[in-house]
């Protein structure tokens, strides 16, 4: 294994895949680095890619008439950015940029989604993965609404 599996094995969101698994994964990914204010990717660009971030904070941010840019997540050290990749139209739905210095793994997901099209059990494991990400987020999107509810009707 080269120092990129090795990375990729020590990840919490790869933990636990096997070693072929994570070479084939590896093929697909290379670090990069973000500087503050840069952006990831943007609303409406083709979701060719996903992140996990090695070090540093990302907003994921949307665009609200009247107020801007608004914040509605932030994925810090050793959590995933992005899963607009893994369904049509691959295009993203939100804004993602870097909070501070940032760096990542860059996952082509062109490349990944041939070799989970090749090899369906890497593509479960992944999809598992992703949605075992997605309900988290989800949830934690769920009490963000609630609380904004709450404070509109205080």
């Amino acid at each position: 294994m080269d120092t990129l599996e090795y990375v990729l094995a020590d990840q919490p969101f790869l933990k636990g895949i096997p070693l072929d698994k994570l070479e084939e994964i590896a093929e697909c990914a290379h670090p990069v680095t973000f500087s503050a204010g840069e952006y990831l990717f943007r609303e409406g660009d083709p979701a060719n890619h996903f992140y996990i971030v090695t070090r540093g904070r990302v907003s994921v941010e949307m665009h609200v008439p009247g107020k801007g840019a608004q914040v509605i997540q932030t994925v810090d050290d050793n959590e995933v950015a992005g899963w607009s990749w893994l369904f049509p139209p691959f295009r993203w739905h939100f804004d993602g940029r870097a909070v501070t210095a940032t760096r990542a793994i860059d996952f082509n997901a062109l490349c990944l989604r041939g070799k989970c099209d090749e090899d369906h059990d890497l593509g479960y494991e992944l999809m598992w993965r992703f949605a075992q990400t997605m309900m988290t987020r989800l949830q934690a999107t769920r009490m963000q609404l609630i609380e904004a509810y709450a404070d509109g009707h205080r």
